[in-house]
This record gives C-alpha cells, sequence and structure tokens, in this order.
C-alpha cells in the first residue's frame, strides 16, 4: 500500500499544490507522484469528465433499453 501522506494533492479551493494530507478531504483532488501532475488536475478533471460525457451519450446506459 503506497503512503498518499507523501503525494501530492490539489486544493480545490486555493488552487495550491498541496504535498500530504494539509487540507481536508472534500477540498482535495489526488494523490498525484508529482507536484507538477497535481498542478495539472483543473484540466486533467476536464478532460476526464468531457470524457465521461462523451461515453455515456454513446451509451444507452440508462435509457431503459435492452442490449
Amino acid at each position: 500500500m503506497s503512503d498518499d501522506n507523501n503525494k501530492y494533492w490539489y486544493n480545490l479551493q486555493t488552487g495550491q499544490v498541496e504535498q500530504g494530507y494539509e487540507s481536508p478531504a472534500v477540498d482535495r483532488a489526488g494523490p498525484f507522484d508529482t507536484a507538477e501532475e497535481a498542478a495539472n488536475a483543473p484540466q486533467l478533471m476536464k478532460e476526464r469528465s468531457k470524457q465521461w460525457a462523451d461515453e455515456e451519450a454513446r451509451d444507452d446506459w440508462g435509457s431503459g433499453s435492452a442490449r
């Protein structure tokens, strides 16, 4: 098991990169292996959110139709 307290997190409230559990979990995105990866968290979340929305739009998930 990895020690996430030594990893980097993006603080959603302040926009700052933090190492370890400095902020409450609700305010953190991560963990990331490097500070640079954590700094790119907003862009990464935006890209993943778009991918998930695109996947959902292609699928009939939740439409009630059988496959």
